[in-house]
């Protein structure tokens, strides 16, 4: 359907006079004509009929003018949401209990005039994906896990190393530490999941385990974070690393600890990959926020997998 016919449509049906309704749009009355004609032929009904005050929309005229008016108001939409500087920042934070949702939030309140959309994909090929296509602007991955280049039209920049820590039930022989080593977490169980192979968190996580000599297990389901707490809250066995920024909220009987876990104190490295060429204004703001809040990096007493890509 032709828009442009739906538009002259819509202008006649408001104006009452076809040759007002071309005075509006800036064309020919001829021009309003054709159009009219064109779009009943595509309907197969007429539109308006004449009088002599002018045009009144029949019948079926009248049922089409509230779609027709949606259907301007949905291609506006559909143009706004891709003109660059004037649709939201898409941005993806992988969850919504992460490091990378807090970095987003403390943007948000440095700049709250600055629309946003936040998404979260699961996987590093998805999100590239996405911001080679122009799905998203910008997201926060962990990269370049060993023989997983990015591609040449993605930029990256560290910008956060987040300390891991140690969660444990009240029962668990661990739980009574104000901190705990890597070679001390030798021999226990840390049950994860949510780690899911080809992931980079895999890679990273599978990194740390040769290194250190750690059992981390992913065995059963992943029914998500508030079944996690459940079970080691339940299972002195049982621990897990956290994210010394993840948000996590959970009841006060289950009497959970988090302990800091060093010597040396193992990071998550936090990246945000964009397309090169992201036109978008906001981008760069984004950029140039956590470019100024950016802090830890390669700091003294801290592990991190050599694959990481440098600041």
């Amino acid at each position: 359907m032709d828009l442009e016919a739906v538009r002259t449509f819509v202008a006649v049906a408001e104006a009452g006079q076809f040759q007002k309704a071309a005075t509006d749009l800036s064309i020919t009355q001829q021009a309003v004509s054709k159009r009219i004609a064109a779009l009943e032929r595509d309907l197969g009904v007429r539109l308006f009929t004449r009088t002599p005050r002018g045009a009144e929309p029949t019948i079926d005229g009248q049922a089409f003018l509230p779609h027709a008016r949606e259907l301007l108001r949905t291609a506006e939409r559909a143009v706004a949401s891709v003109r660059t500087g004037h649709r939201p920042l898409r941005v993806d934070v992988i969850n919504s209990r992460g490091a990378a949702s807090g970095l987003m939030r403390g943007f948000h309140r440095a700049h709250p005039g600055i629309e946003l959309d936040v998404l979260m994909l699961f996987d590093i090929e998805q999100a590239v994906a996405a911001l080679r296509s122009g799905a998203i602007d910008a997201s926060f991955r962990a990269v370049a896990a060993p023989g997983r280049p990015l591609p040449e039209d993605i930029a990256s920049a560290r910008v956060l190393d987040e300390p891991l820590q140690l969660l444990t039930g009240p029962a668990h022989a661990l739980a009574g530490a104000r901190s705990v080593t890597l070679a001390e977490l030798a021999g226990h169980r840390i049950w994860m999941p949510g780690v899911v192979p080809g992931t980079e968190w895999t890679a990273y996580y599978d990194d740390l385990v040769a290194e250190f000599g750690l059992t981390i297990e992913a065995t059963g389901p992943n029914f998500g974070s508030d079944a996690l707490l459940d079970t080691i809250a339940d299972t002195p066995a049982l621990a897990t690393f956290m994210g010394e920024h993840t948000r996590l909220i959970w009841p006060a009987g289950h009497g959970l600890r988090r302990i800091p876990v060093t010597d040396p104190t193992p990071v998550y490295p936090h990246a945000l990959l964009w397309h090169r060429d992201n036109p978008h204004p906001a981008l760069a703001t984004l950029r140039a926020h956590l470019t100024a809040t950016a802090a830890g990096h390669d700091a003294a007493g801290t592990w991190r997998p050599g694959w990481v890509i440098p600041h």
